[in-house]
């Protein structure tokens, strides 16, 4: 009798084993939420990659617009969202800066997801009006440090990653400019081209246009050495030592999502970011792809988070 027992424990002990190792089952369709409206730039690279990551895990990828109050209706979506993988969550930087300077937020940015993979990585781009005879970037601060406040910087608006960086920025120079917040980057690079802002940091999909038709500058980038996609411009840490700031697009499942899932998506996630079809979309911004590991974005994430709220909190911005 005592070994039919063994032999029956034993069984349920392989039987248990055997059950925690099964992988968990990729969803029969998977939904990426882009908080942002159709036709920007994230949205751009979810619908790029979302037949390539279909056909990697063998399943359907949609994507789906969810826009409001500067990503954080979508954003919360996801987080409120079933933790089995089928709603994943692709933002940007703006997703950190967002929580960083609004007060009373629906989630918590570091704990209410799991990090799943960073898309691509890449710096902004620093324009000066073509009005005004700034010829670099040095040119810029050294007029802002003889007036203060009389210079001034466009954004896409209180809370933005440009805005933030700028802040930065001028804490790194030693000078103070006026923001000047607008509703979308776009608007404020049309003023800059017209000479009504002095600089502004922004996605070189932004100022292109404008700097190929002469009314913009691009004196440098906020990368922390000299960057491949933009071999003439100099970095700001040239002149700024210490200063860099990078924009990223990442993908986000809801926090309690099987890590097994969360390993799966980041491994398939990097091969398609790797892709010509990827690779010529980041390309436009100078975005390179970034094969890190869950963890690792993970700790890039709280560690980006908590400079944005250090930022936000010594400047007193928030947005109501």
């Amino acid at each position: 009798m005592k070994t039919i027992f063994r032999a029956l424990a034993l069984c349920a002990l392989t039987a248990g084993v055997q059950a925690q190792q099964a992988p968990t089952p990729v969803p029969k369709q998977i939904k990426i939420v882009v908080p942002f409206s159709a036709g920007a730039s994230n949205d751009a690279i979810a619908r790029a990659i979302a037949p390539q990551l279909a056909e990697q895990l063998k399943t359907i990828v949609i994507v789906e617009n969810r826009v409001g109050a500067a990503g954080v209706i979508g954003s919360d979506y996801v987080a409120k969202s079933a933790k089995d993988g089928a709603t994943l969550l692709l933002t940007s930087s703006t997703f950190l800066t967002s929580a960083a300077t609004q007060p009373r937020m629906p989630y918590d940015p570091v704990k209410s997801f799991a990090p799943v993979a960073m898309v691509g990585e890449g710096p902004l781009v620093i324009g000066v009006t073509g009005a005004k005879p700034y010829a670099s970037l040095a040119d810029v601060l050294e007029a802002a440090r003889a007036k203060p406040d009389v210079l001034n910087y466009g954004t896409a608006g209180i809370g933005s990653l440009a805005h933030l960086a700028t802040v930065m920025m001028d804490d790194a120079a030693k000078v103070s400019m006026t923001h000047v917040p607008y509703k979308g980057a776009a608007n404020a690079a049309s003023d800059m081209a017209g000479g009504q802002i002095d600089i502004m940091l922004a996605n070189y999909s932004s100022l292109a246009p404008l700097v190929q038709s002469g009314k913009i500058k691009l004196v440098a980038t906020t990368a922390r050495d000299p960057h491949p996609a933009f071999p003439k411009l100099t970095p700001a840490a040239a002149i700024l030592p210490g200063y860099a700031v990078d924009i990223w697009v990442g993908v986000f499942a809801p926090a309690g999502t099987p890590q097994d899932l969360v390993d799966r998506y980041n491994q398939a996630i990097g091969r398609v970011a790797r892709t010509p079809e990827s690779t010529a979309l980041l390309d436009m911004d100078g975005t390179v792809p970034a094969a890190i590991g869950s963890a690792e974005f993970g700790q890039r994430v709280a560690r980006d988070y908590a400079l944005w709220r250090d930022v936000a909190r010594s400047h007193h911005i928030s947005v109501e």
